[in-house]
């Protein structure tokens, strides 16, 4: 049966090879010449070739010792970067990670927490991937996602869920809308509009939130427009067709049609939170929690 050079003697050849000298290979391996010589006649045996021309004043490489030499040089540099990148793999410093988020998310926390997480870790590849809360918990389950940032939370025995601060609720209104107080707008004005509310299925979800919400101030939204997603909610808010509750955060960013209003009412404020699995063990999901909290300490 045919045996495979191990590293040690992959390195006593490359050794020899090097110095076209025994006793110079054998100091700089910090071994006995001997044994040195015993292994590359060894190792000449195994592959069946002479590796090296012994004269009694020089040693040289052969045909077969210099193609050798070549192909070990590359197996052992192969082997030192795959130690090295094995290596920074445990240490989180490279990788994959798949986020999956609520499209509110993007309006507030989560771009600066990406943004910190690059800076810091810019070797690992960062996969981001909008969902509704229902599509980042079935994800969650099915190891399809590594984080998932939910509005408020994930309800699961097996996630971890990690609150990263409230905010309140605003009115994104038509910009041609007028309400009685200047920057205000009453939760009567509200329910007299088309309630856009997001998203359509699954529920409970957002939508339901707002409703709720308004409900607990005695304030009935019956003009009820669903759509699934706040980008879709906040383009037909720009048309006209009705008004859409909104994290304050969507406000930071302009949008043609569109204007964000005050609500005069006690509302709930809405949370965002960062949730993963109870068994995650990997080094790139614990850096990036610690990002993420140290942001929204900073942010609060």
């Amino acid at each position: 049966m045919e045996k495979s050079l191990n590293i040690k003697q992959m390195s006593y050849f490359i050794a020899v090879a090097e110095e076209l000298h025994f006793g110079r290979a054998a100091e700089r391996l910090n071994v006995a010449q001997p044994p040195l010589s015993r292994q590359i006649k060894q190792i000449e045996e195994e592959l069946g070739a002479l590796l090296f021309n012994r004269g009694r004043n020089a040693v040289t490489l052969t045909q077969a010792g210099e193609r050798l030499y070549v192909r070990l040089q590359k197996i052992l540099a192969d082997l030192d970067d795959t130690k090295l990148e094995i290596r920074r793999l445990g240490q989180g410093a490279e990788g994959r990670l798949r986020i999956g988020f609520v499209g509110s998310s993007t309006y507030g926390l989560l771009p600066t927490i990406i943004k910190s997480f690059r800076a810091n870790f810019p070797q690992v590849n960062l996969s981001l991937l909008p969902m509704n809360n229902a599509q980042l918990h079935r994800a969650l389950i099915r190891r399809e996602i590594d984080i998932a940032f939910a509005r408020p939370a994930l309800n699961d025995l097996e996630f971890t869920t990690r609150h990263l601060g409230k905010e309140d609720v605003v009115a994104a209104v038509p910009d041609t809308l007028e309400t009685a107080l200047n920057g205000v707008i009453s939760g009567e004005e509200v329910a007299a509009q088309n309630a856009i509310l997001y998203p359509e299925y699954p529920r409970p979800s957002f939508a339901d939130f707002i409703i709720d919400n308004f409900e607990r101030q005695g304030i009935q939204l019956t003009k009820r427009v669903f759509t699934m997603d706040l980008q879709t909610a906040l383009s037909l808010v720009a048309i006209g067709e009705g008004v859409c509750i909104v994290p304050a955060s969507v406000s930071s960013t302009r949008r043609i049609g569109i204007k964000f209003m005050k609500i005069g009412l006690e509302l709930e404020q809405t949370a965002l939170s960062l949730n993963h699995r109870l068994d995650e063990r990997g080094v790139q999901v614990n850096k990036f929690v610690t990002i993420a909290q140290q942001v929204a300490r900073k942010t609060i």
